[in-house]
């Protein structure tokens, strides 16, 4: 992880267009046994932030090891850059993890992302750990509505280019968007998705990030 962060605009757009060759879309991953979730909260009255990191065995769901951590916003929002609001305190839970994840799991973008540069290829790269954007709205592109049984989808597309796919995870509920951010092909990862997502629209991994995440901030100072 650098050093220091970005803490102007320009500086992150010229770490994007710095890192952004180092991405690869392609990849399998035929033995994933720890898929880790990642995940941000916010508060809502204040620059307070807890970001979540939890790891469960890929094949049970059951949880392996969580690791949270508290602190401030020091990048304001901007978007098509919220990888720098985020992933200080990201790097920060996943560096006290014991356990070495096969996949990264983020509730946000990975190529799917103007500059084709997301949460998750920026986190992918910068940990060398295969990643997986999965998000709940798309960020760029068109899209038809994929069919209304599990497992359909359609192609996100932007400028021409395929960027990611909305897959239904769950019959007649609302698909999520799924896009390579590092190490890993489109295929294996909406296949990955489903198997994360065996009851509910979102991943296992999505789920149980966000309620850490959330609990996290919520808990009283001094509190483990």
């Amino acid at each position: 992880m650098p050093a220091a962060w970005p803490a102007t605009e320009a500086a992150a757009l010229a770490e994007q267009d710095r890192l952004r060759g180092a991405v690869v879309t392609s990849g399998r991953l035929p033995h994933v046994r720890l898929a880790a979730g990642l995940d941000v909260a916010y508060a809502k009255d204040s620059d307070q932030l807890a970001a979540a990191v939890v790891v469960l065995d890929a094949v049970t769901l059951a949880p392996v090891e969580q690791q949270a951590v508290t602190g401030v916003t020091r990048f304001p929002y901007i978007p098509g850059l919220l990888a720098f609001r985020e992933l200080p305190a990201l790097a920060d839970a996943l560096g006290q993890l014991r356990a070495v994840p096969d996949v990264l799991v983020c509730d946000g973008y990975g190529i799917a992302h103007p500059r084709r540069f997301g949460l998750a290829s920026h986190l992918g790269v910068l940990t060398g750990v295969p990643s997986i954007g999965v998000a709940k709205t798309p960020f760029v592109g068109q899209h038809d509505e994929p069919a209304a049984q599990r497992g359909a989808w359609a192609d996100l597309t932007d400028g021409g280019q395929v960027v990611g796919r909305v897959l239904r995870t769950q019959r007649n509920v609302k698909p999520v968007f799924v896009s390579a951010g590092h190490a890993i092909g489109l295929d294996d990862a909406c296949e990955l998705v489903l198997r994360l997502s065996p009851r509910y629209r979102l991943p296992e991994t999505t789920r149980a990030a966000d309620h850490l995440a959330r609990a996290t901030l919520c808990r009283p100072a001094g509190l483990p």
